[in-house]
């Protein structure tokens, strides 16, 4: 299999990939086009369906596994097929494993390690909460070893939840070396619940999208609120641990243009965002270079609000 990331300007475009999404258009002279976007598991490809109305070319739909024939171009600085044949693929022809992006680190391994930072946690009030959800509740560890940590930006692959859980709970046990004043049961609880509510935010690969309760509420109050429950289940749980804890959760986006409902009150708060927020962007960072080859100066990036370099280390 040729791997889209393989793909340069020119190539013959020949191989089996995911249909991610598909969508009808139409030119400004009116004329019908269909938009595609291509996946296997090193990313994605933009694709075009100039003749729409070829016999045959058009009987697909988004999530349905396609063998495309086309020719990759190069729009705006951005690769893109011109598909000239499409067939609909069975079960059978393909291995799902090739088009999922999935954690480069072994997921195993991964829930191995935040089973001992849960048997490390002293607080019997927390340690429990901990096994109830992410021990005890096999439908929600199961999910939550699948899920992303996005649905782009960063950790947006197969078992990225986990991955970005378990750096920011190491972040954070960092931090409680370096401030002892930090209440580290307290924190490290927090730091594994605080993505929690992407489990129910986001659908399982190959869609990876939000859904309905997603779009609705956000993972910060979904996962504010599946803490709750099962804090409730605990018999004499501490009301004010569980309001700090849930602080942590509703706050450690930081700012509320950044949607989080509360700021940083405690400690622990401050210390979680900051752990957050450097995971997410030295990932973001990480991933812009893996995809490109360029070494110099790569354009302006959203979420640095800067325009970014790949540097080269001698």
């Amino acid at each position: 299999m040729k791997y889209i990331k393989d793909y340069k300007d020119g190539d013959r475009f020949f191989d089996i990939y995911l249909c991610k999404f598909k969508q009808s258009a139409v030119t400004k002279n009116g004329k019908p086009y269909d938009n595609v976007i291509l996946q296997d598991k090193t990313g994605t490809m933009d694709a075009k369906i100039w003749d729409p109305n070829n016999p045959g070319i058009c009987d697909f739909d988004a999530l349905d596994y396609v063998e495309v024939y086309g020719e990759v171009n190069s729009f705006q600085g951005a690769l893109q097929v011109n598909v000239k044949r499409v067939r609909k693929c069975q079960e059978g022809e393909y291995d799902p494993a090739d088009y999922l992006p999935v954690s480069s680190k072994n997921i195993e391994l991964m829930y191995t390690e935040l089973l001992e930072y849960i048997s490390g946690v002293k607080n019997k009030y927390l340690r429990a909460l901990l096994e109830e959800m992410l021990v005890k509740d096999e439908k929600l560890v199961t999910v939550f070893k699948k899920s992303s940590a996005a649905k782009s930006v960063h950790h947006g692959f197969v078992g990225g939840l986990l991955e970005h859980t378990l750096s920011v709970v190491k972040l954070c046990d960092y931090y409680c070396t370096a401030y002892p004043m930090l209440n580290r049961d307290l924190l490290l609880t927090a730091a594994m619940c605080h993505d929690i509510g992407k489990t129910r935010e986001l659908s399982l690969f190959p869609e990876n999208d939000y859904t309905d309760e997603g779009q609705f509420l956000g993972h910060i109050v979904i996962g504010t609120e599946m803490v709750g429950e099962v804090i409730r289940r605990i018999e004499g749980f501490p009301v004010s641990l569980a309001s700090q804890l849930k602080h942590c959760i509703l706050a450690h986006h930081g700012e509320y243009e950044y949607g989080s409902p509360k700021k940083p009150a405690i400690m622990e708060a401050v210390a979680l965002n900051f752990a957050d927020n450097t995971d997410a962007k030295m990932q973001t960072f990480t991933e812009l270079l893996q995809s490109t080859k360029e070494t110099g100066w790569l354009g302006f990036n959203r979420l640095f609000d800067s325009n970014v370099k790949a540097t080269k280390v001698d």
